[in-house]
Formats: C-alpha cells, structure tokens, sequence
C-alpha cells in the first residue's frame, strides 16, 4: 500500500541530512564544516480511519492535517449525531 493520504495525496518527499563537524563562529571556533549529506525521506503522518465515503464506511488512509480541518466525516461523528437527533 502506497503512503499517500486518499484525501489530499500527501506522500513522502526528499530531505538531506546534513553532518557538521567544528565549533560556530559565534561561539569562538573557527567555522562549521560539512562532512556528509545523507539523503532520506521524511512520510507523512497517516491514520487509518473508517470514514464515510459515498454514504458508506470504508476504511482510508487520511493524513493528519486533512483530519484536523475537517474534510473527512468520521464514522463515529456520523453515529453521535444519529442518536441525539
């Protein structure tokens, strides 16, 4: 399964690492140096949740910041709201 979020397509994206050796400038040393660069990736915060797709529950990967501003219906906000009304 790819780690891409069904609402918005979030995936994955490139980053470096970058090692230093050496004391700042600004703190008496004589400069940073850069030793190494190593290339990863950073994912996105995925959850897997139950929501409502077309009037159905179904299970889907959803990202974090979509779950936060609402562009997905929980199943279990649909069922509370189904009570009390």
């Amino acid at each position: 399964m790819a780690q891409v979020c069904d609402i918005c397509a979030r995936g994955p994206i490139k980053a470096r690492k970058i090692t230093r050796r050496g004391k700042p400038k600004n703190t008496g040393g004589i400069g940073l140096n850069v030793t190494g660069i190593h290339l990863r990736r950073q994912m996105v915060n995925l959850q897997s949740i139950r929501a409502i797709v077309n009037g159905k529950p179904q299970r889907v990967l959803v990202c974090t910041r979509c779950l936060r501003s609402g562009k997905v219906q929980k199943r279990s906000a649909v069922r509370k709201v189904a009570k009390t009304a």
